[in-house]
């Protein structure tokens, strides 16, 4: 059997990758190189024209969860919040 990838919508990916990005307090460029992908691919993730694949949606999730972790309270919950959101409803319904 298959195991399928669920994908998020386009604008939610968008929401998404602009929330991480400035959570983490990087401009594209660097939330790029943090990625290991192209900035004009950051840009068309933001833009809602790709989608990121599930290896970049695996660092994303990943990110994520090191913010969760995170010794100022703002950002954890922010971090816990886009994680709920976006990740633990498509893993719960991709059951």
């Amino acid at each position: 059997m298959l195991k399928k990838t669920a994908a998020l919508a386009q604008p939610e990916v968008s929401h998404l990758i602009r929330k991480l990005r400035h959570l983490s307090g990087l401009s594209q460029e660097q939330f790029a190189v943090t990625l290991g992908v192209a900035f004009s691919t950051i840009n068309r993730w933001e833009n809602g024209h790709m989608q990121p694949s599930p290896l970049a949606l695996k660092q994303i999730k990943t990110m994520l969860g090191e913010l969760s972790r995170s010794s100022v309270v703002e950002l954890q919950e922010q971090s816990q919040t886009l994680l709920n959101q976006y990740f633990l409803e498509t893993e719960s319904s991709a059951q």
